[in-house]
């Protein structure tokens, strides 16, 4: 029997996590977020290690001062960070519409990439641990949105919370032309490679037969 933490607040994540019928807790991080590099692909790695870190220690901690009420396991921690890049600048969530304004007319007519960072930490039934990270690149092609076009999405609300200022998976839908890679790591969490590398581990990301 293993447990498995999602380090994230996202619903998005969490969405994708119960489409695929994992059994999960959610204990998001709250640090400060603290990058170093300047690369998309370094960024993403730097920011879902520090999430997956500080839940992973929080729960070593809560663990050693509990010891008569946590029944020993095997845990997962898993941190995600996404992050859309368009030449050389990185676009995270918007700050306020004009912010949210000014990525979509950078981004309509042209093709940039998302990055999506993983890390795992593994925590044993002894409390040892061990850590392993992957980034996944996506990339999406939008068409031409014109002014009014762009102004109605953003008074819609939805790209107030996301990366780039835009959901593949909502109502910015009818303006993506292509998209090259794993669509679900536009969404936030790509839950294939997820899958993948745990099997490749040996970690048992389902507890039964699904």
């Amino acid at each position: 029997m293993s447990q498995i933490i999602l380090a994230s607040a996202s619903p998005r994540r969490r969405e994708l996590l119960e489409q695929v019928g994992i059994e999960f807790s959610i204990c998001p991080a709250k640090g400060e977020e603290v990058i170093t590099s300047t690369k998309p692909q370094e960024v993403v790695l730097e920011l879902s290690k520090q999430k997956a870190e500080e839940v992973a220690a929080g729960t070593l901690s809560y663990n050693e001062s509990h010891k008569d009420l946590v029944t020993p396991q095997d845990i997962l921690v898993i941190g995600a960070d996404t992050v859309v890049s368009y030449g050389d600048q990185i676009l995270g969530k918007p700050v306020d519409e004009e912010d949210a304004i000014r990525m979509l007319r950078m981004l309509s007519g042209n093709t940039h990439s998302v990055y999506t960072g993983v890390t795992f930490v593994f925590i044993d039934k002894s409390g040892r641990t061990g850590e392993y990270s992957f980034y996944e690149k996506t990339d999406v092609s939008m068409y031409e949105m014109t002014e009014e076009e762009i102004r109605r999405y953003v008074d819609s609300g939805e790209p107030m919370d996301k990366a780039g200022s835009y959901g593949i998976q909502g109502k910015c839908a009818i303006h993506i032309r292509a998209i090259e890679g794993d669509y679900n790591n536009v969404v936030g969490l790509p839950v294939a490679r997820v899958y993948q590398e745990l099997t490749r581990l040996g970690f048992p990301i389902y507890n039964k037969s699904v």
